[in-house]
């Protein structure tokens, strides 16, 4: 996870509570490199709800409202921002198929068509999957995708 610096103080059971009744959006790629950005290159394939407890009773998944819900794009999932009921980003999360933090049944969207967490989990910061290079990649046609220095 990728933490907001304003909770950066905050332990995993602090971070849960801040999401009682919060929202997940689940993002396609181009994910800025820390949850204190704006979100500028990516479209939004689905919001999740959670309810309030948003952690508890399954270990390590999230409590939703409603799961699956409907598409709203059509893409692939790279990352999820997670909010407060009042609409303060928290943190952001892994998102995809794999080893990530938020993993879906399926390993893309197509508007109207469901979208299901399958799991979720927290994994400590800085333990991403992801090559840090890709953070806040913007690929374009006729530009090259960054590179490992």
């Amino acid at each position: 996870m990728n933490v907001a610096s304003e909770f950066a103080a905050c332990s995993e059971d602090e971070i849960k509570a801040l999401l009682d009744g919060g929202t997940l959006t689940v993002y396609s790629v181009a994910r800025p490199i820390t949850a204190d950005r704006p979100i500028d290159r990516s479209g939004v394939l689905a919001t999740f709800k959670f309810a309030s407890p948003a952690f508890g009773g399954d270990p390590g998944g999230a409590n939703l409202i409603a799961n699956p819900v409907p598409a709203s794009s059509v893409g692939t999932p790279g990352f999820a921002r997670a909010c407060k009921a009042d609409g303060t980003v928290v943190a952001d999360f892994s998102a995809g198929p794999g080893p990530r933090e938020v993993k879906f049944a399926e390993v893309s969207c197509s508007q109207g068509a469901p979208v299901k967490i399958i799991a979720f989990k927290l994994i400590p910061e800085g333990g991403w999957p992801e090559r840090p290079d890709y953070y806040d990649a913007h690929p374009r046609p006729g530009f090259a995708m960054p590179m490992v220095p």
